[in-house]
């Protein structure tokens, strides 16, 4: 049984794309959500800032039985997106229980750092 698995609410705290890369991988965040139902799962993002108005609204998708890698610098609310090297947090809202991890990818130097976390489900 695959229904009801994970949670409709997520909180990711720390967000932060980094504003530069070296080599060949280009810095960036991901929300990776896994949708275990056999039914889409309709997403809601919003984004919100330290010193502005949160991006409210922002649309995705995950078809049913699937998995989605949603990098945050892909996400647009009426042509505006998250700027790079500006702190910001994430709530992720789903109209069916999902599971939401997240990472970040940081190339500024040599040395490749990449850190993956668990998002905060609400209940």
């Amino acid at each position: 049984m695959t229904a009801g698995k994970g949670e409709k609410v997520w909180l990711i705290p720390d967000g932060y794309i980094p504003p530069t890369s070296t080599g060949d991988l280009e810095s960036h965040e991901s929300v990776c959500v896994l949708n275990c139902s056999a039914e889409e799962a309709n997403l809601s993002f919003t984004i919100y800032f330290e010193d502005r108005d949160p991006l409210e609204d922002i649309r995705v998708s995950v078809p049913g039985k699937r998995t989605k890698h949603v990098r945050t610098g892909s996400l647009k609310k009426d042509g505006v997106g998250i700027p790079p090297g500006v702190p910001y947090a994430i709530e992720v809202q789903s109209d069916i229980p999902i599971i939401v991890q997240y990472s970040r990818l940081d190339s500024t130097q040599a040395a490749n750092a990449l850190m993956s976390t668990m998002a905060y489900p609400l209940k």
